[in-house]
This record gives structure tokens, sequence and C-alpha cells, in this order.
């Protein structure tokens, strides 16, 4: 009897959760995303619609610029002639932005795949070249980033270790060692420099004896990503974002908290490694900035507050010109849009004569010069393009192999690759 009331038992609790899978498989079919990630656009939009631009930007905008922005550059190339400074090749220079630094005294400065650091003059003549180095630093290929201030050079490395280098001679001033390496552009205030480091820390160091004065944490995922973080300065503000998309507003004096600012949800952590956003531009009492999600924000500057967020696929660099933001999505399309409410107003395909059947070439970085647009891909082409049609003007075979974004100074265009520095004319 007793085995008869269990087996009814179980009898009744089996087909309960048949009535229950079933109540769930058909409530399921009622349901709906209602956040669902959109999709990248890939359709041009308004492609004949005219923009008139007419400011052009003045100085030299690859000089210490802690905006980020370079707008419409006074500037023109044919590409009459081209020529390098080879040095030895970075092995993970497709996976890492570096950026090569143009210096008050008309040089630049960058480093090889050994750890050099090396100066050259706008001819690409070498001035000078030091390594501080150990073999057994060499061989882990130290990736580098760079700010000038006055007669010094700050060098900072994914390594966790920063130079202060007379910028004349090369002569190493002081060597500092941290708790960990470095992944951002260095920004420069007075007597001090701002830099982010690989644990989402944002640490503010001093010019003159390269003591660090504050640090400020963030949130700090397991997974680091590679993506070179970004860091701009407008008065006594330092604005970062870290690799989970925390945007943070802090004040350089002393290092507190003015605002912070999400723009990705908790998945993010389990994301984190393939989030990779622009560097951050400022303009217009605003932060401009995109990335890989399918997402461009503008962010009020003084509040924190997003102004608006529009369907854009891109980890560029955005350009801000006069009432316009100019972005190029990672499919290879411009997008314009109306900076006050953020809505497109025109799509066009840069690379609509691209000839790609595996979906592997993609735009790298992009400048605006007189109303020309400049844009290199990932297979050492460059593109120089109208920028209100979008249509070819030339193509030009710089590399074998992936170009960074072109760079002007001094009148002259300046572009990386994996093992050269290329300048045309």
């Amino acid at each position: 009897m007793n085995n008869f009331f269990l087996y009814l038992f179980i009898l009744i609790i089996f087909s309960g959760c048949g009535i229950g899978k079933k109540e769930v498989s058909e409530n399921n079919k009622n349901l709906k995303i209602i956040f669902e990630k959109s999709k990248p656009i890939k359709k041009e939009l308004n492609p004949n619609l005219k923009i008139k631009l007419t400011k052009l930007t003045k100085g030299e905008v690859f000089l210490s610029n802690n905006t980020n922005n370079v707008g419409n550059i006074n500037f023109g190339t044919n590409f009459s002639k081209t020529s390098n400074y080879k040095f030895s090749a970075i092995k993970e220079f497709d996976f890492n932005q570096p950026e090569l630094i143009f210096t008050e005294d008309e040089s630049m400065i960058f480093f090889d795949g050994k750890g050099s650091i090396f100066k050259i003059n706008k001819d690409l003549k070498e001035i000078w070249k030091v390594n501080y180095y150990t073999k057994r630093e060499k061989k882990l290929n130290p990736i580098i980033y760079f700010a000038q201030t006055r007669n010094k050079l700050i060098a900072a490395d994914n390594l966790s270790k920063i130079y202060l280098i007379d910028l004349k001679n090369g002569n190493l001033i002081k060597s500092i060692e941290s708790n960990a390496g470095f992944n951002s552009n260095i920004k420069i205030y007075n007597d001090k420099f701002l830099i982010v480091d690989l644990n989402n820390i944002i640490r503010c160091f001093s010019i003159n004896d390269g003591k660090e004065i504050w640090n400020f944490e963030t949130e700090n995922p397991f997974i680091k990503s590679r993506k070179k973080l970004s860091l701009i300065t407008k008065g006594e503000l330092v604005f970062f974002i870290n690799n989970i998309g925390d945007l943070t507003a802090i004040n350089i004096n002393n290092g507190s908290l003015f605002w912070q600012t999400p723009t990705q949800s908790n998945v993010i952590y389990q994301d984190a490694f393939n989030l990779e956003n622009s560097d951050l531009v400022f303009a217009n009492d605003s932060i401009y900035f995109s990335n890989n999600k399918n997402e461009l924000f503008s962010i009020d500057a003084t509040t924190g507050i997003v102004n608006w967020m529009q369907t854009v696929n891109s980890s560029l660099t955005p350009t801000i010109i006069e009432n316009f933001i100019f972005s190029i999505s990672e499919e290879g399309y411009l997008f314009v849009l109306e900076n006050k409410s953020g809505n497109i107003i025109k799509i066009i395909n840069m690379l609509k004569n691209v000839k790609d059947k595996k979906n592997r070439i993609k735009p790298t970085g992009f400048v605006v010069a007189r109303n020309i647009i400049y844009l290199s891909l990932n297979n050492g082409r460059l593109i120089k393009a109208n920028l209100n049609t979008g249509d070819e003007l030339s193509v030009h075979k710089l590399s074998g192999s992936k170009i960074l974004r072109p760079n002007v100074f001094n009148g002259h265009m300046y572009i990386l690759k994996n093992n050269a520095i290329i300048k045309t004319e």
C-alpha cells in the first residue's frame, strides 16, 4: 500500500513538471526582447547631401593636443614623393595602438621592437637613439607611450617602467618603477603628468622628481584588454575611460572625483577583453567617443549626463568640425552626425570600390584636411576621397601590412607601420 502511494506521489510530481515546462514553452512564444543590441548600419543615407565646411583648424593639431580633436586641418598632399625611416619591427603592432609623438623642436619620437627610443627630425634623419632595458626586458617587447614637457621626454611602458629623458640628447634623468604596466596616452598639466595603468587606475606624477602625487582606482575586471585607453584634459579636470566603459572626471590638483558615468551594463565584465573604445574627444563642452559595440556617445563634460547615444560601430577616433561629427565604422561607412541632437544626416560607403570578398579589410584611422578625407586601412592602403561625396580621388599603397591613422605635422603627413615611419609629400 505504501508503495502505491509513493508511486502516485512521484507520478503527480513528474506530471506537474511536464505542465510547467509546457506553460513556460508556450509563454516563451509570447516573449519579446526589448533591449536587444542594434546591428551595425551597412547602407548609405543621403549620399548626395552637400555639407559646407568653412573653418580650417590652425596650428599643429598633433602637437600637445589635450582635447584630441584635430578638426579640418589646413593641409594637402598629392603623394608625389614618399620616404621612410625603418626600425626593428614591433611584434604586437597589430594588437596595440602606439602613437608617434611630435615635439616643439620639430622632431619626432618613437620606439622599436627591442625597446630602443629614438628621435628623428622632420626629414626622418636620426638625432639620437637610446635603450634603457635589460636583455630580459627587451625580449618582452615593451610598448611605450610618450609625452613632452619643455626639455623633458616622458616615456611609460606596459612593463611598469617610467623614464624621464633629456629631450635634447636622450640621456636618462630618472627611472621610476610602478606597481603595474601602463596602457594609455599621457597628458601634461602644469608640472604634472597623468596616465592610466593596466589595473584601470589613473595616476598623477610630478614632472620634477617623478614621485606619484595621487591615484584614483576604478573597477578592474580580471581579464585585461590590450586596447589603449584614452584620457583628455580640460581646465583642472582630467577625463578618462577604462576598459569596461566607465567614463570618469577627476580634479587634477587633488585627485578627487568630479563625476563618473558608466556606459556599459554589468554584462561587459564578461566581455571586457573585446570592448574597444575610441579615443576621447573634447569639443563644444562635451566628450565624444564610440566603441565596437555599435555606440557613439555625447556626454556633457560638466555633469557627466549622456546628451545622446547613436548607432555607430567604430573604435576609431571621431572628428568634430563646426556643427558636425565625423566617424568611420568598422564596416567602412563614413557617418556624419549633427552635433546637438546626434541625428545621423549622412552615411557614405568609403570601401565601395575595394575588393574584399572575405571582409578582412578594415579602416584603421582617418583625418580630414581641406574637406578631403584620408583613410588608412589594415592592408597598407591609404584612400584619399572627397568628404562630401565619398568619391575616391586616389588610392596609395604605402605598405603591405597594417598602417595606422595619418598624422599631419609641419606641412607633411607621417604614417606608422610595424617597422617604419612613412613620410608623404
